[in-house]
């Protein structure tokens, strides 16, 4: 694998002008950002275009501007793209057969992408290649893997992330520690943080914010300091475990069972360069501020954010994170009440116009984890397109893919049958479609998954 990271490395150092071409999500914006700090430390002329997916209306136009050499990170490892000058660092499900001689993707060479390497740490990995100095990118790899929720099934992140996370340490710009996994350590009031819970749920707490508040009052928790909201890096050790006890024995009376009551404590990373306190201390937020500028149209702002512009850039990704967290809630409850459909292998909803295609996939996610929606079938949701196609998000769970799982072709063939393209990880995928074709992309789908699952 380090050969070909070197072949791509090589490609990139004899090449005076490099086109970035990235995905628009938190992966994506930190594999674009560590690519264009890497080619503006080398006094490279380059340029960097983001892109909801790689299909042929963006191959054709990139045809039609031939740039010297485009730089693909987190995408093209699935799309014909040999008629570029190229390199790509990918992460995404892929096969020899499809890749090019210039593609770094850690499938083939038997590692797994959804797991143990995202598109932000191939990447990491050739911009340390052409430089060793650049192992403080290691963080903005960490970033990468964390949005890429990378570090979910054990609790921490796995494999190669393990050499960056290294990286970050000597680089003295990542440290991690075992804590609370619940999202919003460092900036939600620790009310909020139970209420939007879900990973596991907590019985009769998650969703309530009320019993929230009253759950902390009875366990003798001060909410605030003074007027200020207190978060969990303001509570004591001591009313750290008072909570983490208290939830257990929840979970372990509703009958979820130790391995579930494990679950509420893992590794968490944080970027030491960075304010305490801050959407930018912890990974994890650092990745939803990143979605929050890709999935509204303004990626360059998140990578402006990664590229050290703390002031106007940070202060609109503030805002729209805001505005994301606010559709993101808005959405969940318009999927619930157009109506979750259960099939036999799939449940699914059609969101048309009502929620943004490109938080489609996010929404079927913090579905698929609902307390009404647990039932161990994979979450399909569709989403109407600004160019009058139907965009497709599929989330699965881990015992899924233990039994054989694997969303990524499920959607790749359904799509193709339709005349649209997919792909992505077994976990989780997504695909673009014809409008009007949604039946006959279900009744496809739900035979690839009862084969799978059979």
């Amino acid at each position: 694998m380090f050969k070909q990271v070197k072949k791509v490395a090589d490609r990139i150092i004899n090449s005076e002008h490099v086109h970035i071409v990235t995905h628009i999500d938190a992966d994506g914006v930190a594999a674009g950002s560590i690519a264009a700090s890497t080619l503006q430390r080398m006094g490279k002329n380059y340029s960097i275009q983001f892109v909801k997916q790689l299909d042929e209306f963006v191959i054709e136009d990139l045809l039609n501007k031939n740039p010297e050499l485009v730089w693909f990170t987190d995408l093209g490892s699935t799309m014909e793209i040999s008629k570029l000058n190229h390199v790509v660092t990918d992460h995404h499900q892929c096969s020899s057969e499809n890749c090019t001689p210039y593609t770094l993707n850690p499938h083939l060479f038997g590692l797994d992408g959804s797991i143990e390497i995202s598109g932000a740490g191939t990447t990491y990995l050739v911009s340390k290649t052409i430089d060793k100095n650049n192992i403080d990118l290691a963080s903005l790899a960490v970033v990468g893997a964390c949005g890429d929720l990378q570090d979910r099934k054990q609790r921490r992140l796995v494999g190669l992330n393990r050499s960056i996370l290294e990286d970050g340490r000597k680089a003295e710009t990542v440290e991690w520690q075992m804590d609370v996994q619940y999202f919003g350590r460092e900036t939600r009031p620790i009310y909020k943080l139970l209420q939007y819970a879900t990973d596991p749920l907590i019985p009769g707490i998650t969703g309530r914010e009320e019993a929230c508040i009253s759950f902390l009052v009875d366990l003798g928790i001060p909410l605030k300091d003074g007027d200020r909201w207190r978060r969990w890096i303001d509570l004591t050790k001591e009313e750290k475990r008072k909570i983490l006890s208290a939830i257990t024995k929840m979970l372990l009376q509703k009958g979820f069972g130790n391995a579930l009551a494990k679950r509420l404590i893992g590794e968490v990373y944080i970027l030491t360069q960075e304010d305490q306190g801050t959407e930018l201390h912890d990974a994890k937020e650092f990745a939803t501020l990143l979605n929050s500028t890709a999935r509204y149209g303004k990626p360059e702002v998140g990578l402006r954010v990664c590229m050290q512009d703390r002031e106007e850039a940070l202060k609109e990704a503030r805002s729209l994170l805001k505005s994301h967290r606010h559709n993101l809630i808005e959405g969940i409850q318009f999927a619930k009440d157009e109506g979750i459909i259960r099939g036999k292998y799939l449940q699914y909803f059609h969101a048309g116009e009502g929620i943004r295609d490109t938080i489609v996939g996010i929404i079927t996610g913090m579905l698929l984890n609902e307390e009404e929606t647990t039932a161990d079938l994979p979450m399909i949701g569709f989403a109407a397109t600004e160019d009058g196609r139907i965009k497709v998000s599929a989330r699965g769970t881990k015992r899924l893919v233990n039994k054989g799982l694997n969303l990524s072709a499920a959607l790749k063939k359904a799509a193709e049958k339709v005349g649209g393209i997919g792909g992505g990880h077994d976990i989780a995928a997504g695909a673009t479609i014809p409008k009007g074709e949604e039946e006959r992309f279900l009744e496809i789908l739900e035979k690839e998954l009862k084969n799978q699952l059979s």
